[in-house]
């Protein structure tokens, strides 16, 4: 195999230094025959158009073009002008004449399309092998299935034969293959991704998805591919900023230890607790959730109203060609049509009852951790008993679209048996870059190859976003830190964690005294005569901005904080009429410095509340 690294990352850098947009095609072409797989690609690019394609980019631009001459995969269910749909069922195909929504905007970005790849055919299925066609080999061991309904995509990524791929994801098809390959796989918001040109399953819930080698590619690709579109009723405008650092503390909901379920497999038990173990060296905060009202909506998903939608997007051409569908994919969707709209109405209002009922427990933590998915089966396993074996694998991931969240699959390392392990972070919709911000740190203390490629992660080189939105930053140094109990505030206003910072040794922090919620005061001094401060850099919308300053109780006000490093921004201040009966905390360096070593309630002096 050629050693040219895929990554996005590495692979600019390579065009950077001259490497030839011809050189990856080539590579491209040579691993497929390496891989030798019948089963990843239904349909590919002629190397002669790839290549005239990759000549039409230009001149390497990554600024105009962020993805130029990236080559990625599409699944077969999404179009690709000039290159069949299938939808893995060869009589259903047809010829789009323009590509998909999310297509074209990727190839704008200056991407390259492979070619069209297997999928659990109608994309129904998690563990993919419901496929006329031969059936992906798994890229780390072959004795495993490859996870579906996008098994295609999750090989040719893990393989490093494109440097990402596009899947759906309803119920866990961007999530399940990633965790069984060893990669990332980014389920964002529902909407965010344009739908427009993707054969539906369920049109209410299906998101195109993306799988990469690292959480940094499947961020980027998101967000050259994320954007309102009119062609899709079901589309809405995302937030997809820069993906700057995680906060420095992170509430994180995982099931509790007696909701847990791994159906017999300790390796994966036992790699799921290591995982967790790390979150806790990160920084986060974890908080046990009762997890069986999220098991329940799962469980909804394969019920009336969802297998009615996913018979209603093929109904036309089922009624007369069942027979050409796989037998599994042909037993359950139609199993709809013993449904009746009651049903429907009846799964509705279930849902709906499971949504109000976990929305606030959905707010109460910055995101959640679950297992991708709970235990690996076999091949054989599979074909024995397709539908159960099935079912287990969405126990973590069917309740996401239908709760309205986004997710991110991010490897973690190796189980005790030395199979692929994989945790899904989720959180409420729009937090997208949040999920990732954490998945990249997590990612990066794995210390894994990438996919099955051999590729050493690269390096995790920290660095502040160049913003270019009119975002208004905002220091907090108290109650608003992340983790602490004001936090929710900014979040509830759309702010995003631009980054930890210091102040010049110019200030004193008072903990200040008859506060209903422990609050910290700062103030400026003369240079030299103060400390530095541990402060954190928000960022909110003019309009966020001014709704904030607005609720800010006396004696608490908004100033000019100066930062180390020569920068400044609008910060919290104290009026020094509001230091009486204060105390002084500056030694601290800063309020969770004070909290952790002298917060607890007995030793707190009476006049400090938080």
């Amino acid at each position: 195999m050629s050693d040219i690294r895929f990554d996005i990352g590495s692979l600019h850098a390579a065009y950077a230094s001259g490497m030839s947009v011809t050189a990856v095609v080539e590579t491209v072409f040579q691993r497929i025959a390496e891989a030798d797989d019948p089963g990843i690609f239904i349909h590919l690019a002629s190397k002669a158009d790839l290549l005239a394609e990759a000549e039409a980019l230009g001149g390497f631009d990554p600024v105009a073009k962020p993805l130029w001459g990236v080559p990625f995969a599409v699944k077969d269910n999404i179009d690709v002008a000039g290159m069949p749909t299938t939808a893995a069922c060869a009589e259903y195909a047809y010829l789009p004449a323009k590509d998909a929504t999310v297509v074209a905007r990727l190839r704008a970005a200056g991407a390259l399309v492979v070619g069209k790849t297997n999928l659990d055919q109608f994309a129904t299925g998690l563990v993919g092998v419901r496929t006329p066609y031969p059936i992906p080999r798994n890229a780390i061991d072959p004795k495993l299935v490859p996870g579906g309904s996008s098994c295609g995509s999750a090989v040719a990524t893990a393989r490093g034969i494109v440097s990402f791929a596009l899947g759906t994801d309803t119920a866990g098809s961007g999530r399940i293959p990633a965790g069984l390959n060893n990669i990332v796989g980014l389920k964002p918001t529902v909407g965010a991704l344009s739908a427009a040109g993707v054969v539906p399953a369920c049109r209410t819930l299906d998101c195109v998805s993306v799988f990469a080698l690292t959480v940094d590619d499947a961020y980027s690709v998101f967000r050259a591919a994320a954007a309102k579109d009119d062609a899709d009723p079901y589309s809405r405008a995302i937030a997809a900023p820069p993906l700057g650092p995680r906060p420095p503390v992170l509430s994180v909901g995982v099931p509790a230890k007696t909701d847990r379920e791994f159906f017999g497999d300790a390796a994966m038990q036992a790699g799921f607790e290591t995982a967790l173990r790390t979150l806790e060296e990160l920084g986060c905060r974890l908080i046990e959730i009762p997890f069986g009202d999220f098991y329940a909506t799962a469980n909804l998903l394969y019920e009336g109203a969802w297998v009615a939608e996913r018979y209603a997007a093929i109904a036309d051409f089922m009624d007369v060609n069942e027979a050409a569908m796989h037998p599994v994919t042909r037993t359950i969707i139609g199993g709809a049509r013993k449904l009746s709209a009651a049903d429907a109405f009846k799964g509705l209002y279930a849902l709906q009852a499971y949504k109000a009922r976990l929305a606030p427990v959905i707010a109460s933590v910055d995101l959640f951790c679950v297992p991708t998915a709970p235990t690996h089966y076999s091949l054989e396993t599979v074909l024995a008993d397709p539908i159960v074996t099935n079912s287990r694998l969405g126990t973590y991931t069917n309740f996401v679209n239908l709760l309205d969240m986004c997710g991110i699959a991010v490897p973690t390392g190796k189980r005790d048996d030395g199979l692929p392990m994989s945790v899904t972070l989720l959180a409420a919709a729009g937090k997208d870059a949040l999920t990732a911000s954490l998945a990249s740190g997590l990612h990066a203390a794995s210390g894994l190859g990438l996919g099955a490629t051999g590729w050493a992660m690269p390096a995790n080189v920290a660095k502040i976003p160049e913003f270019d939105d009119d975002m208004i930053e905002l220091v907090v140094v108290g109650a608003h830190l992340s983790g602490m109990p004001l936090n929710g505030q900014l979040c509830a206003l759309g702010a995003r964690m631009s980054r930890a910072a210091r102040t010049v040794a110019s200030y004193q922090l008072y903990a200040l005294a008859g506060q209903s919620v422990p609050k910290p005061g700062l103030v400026r001094v003369a240079d030299g005569d103060g400390k530095s401060i541990d402060v954190e850099v928000w960022r909110l919308s003019a309009d966020a901005f001014g709704r904030f300053v607005a609720a800010i109780p006396p004696p608490l006000g908004i100033g000019t904080i100066e930062l180390d490093g020569g920068t400044s921004a609008k910060g919290f201040l104290v009026e020094t009429a509001g230091l009486s009966q204060a105390i002084d905390i500056s030694a601290y360096g800063g309020w969770r410095s004070f909290i952790a070593k002298a917060g607890r309630e007995r030793q707190r002096p009476e006049a400090v509340s938080t």
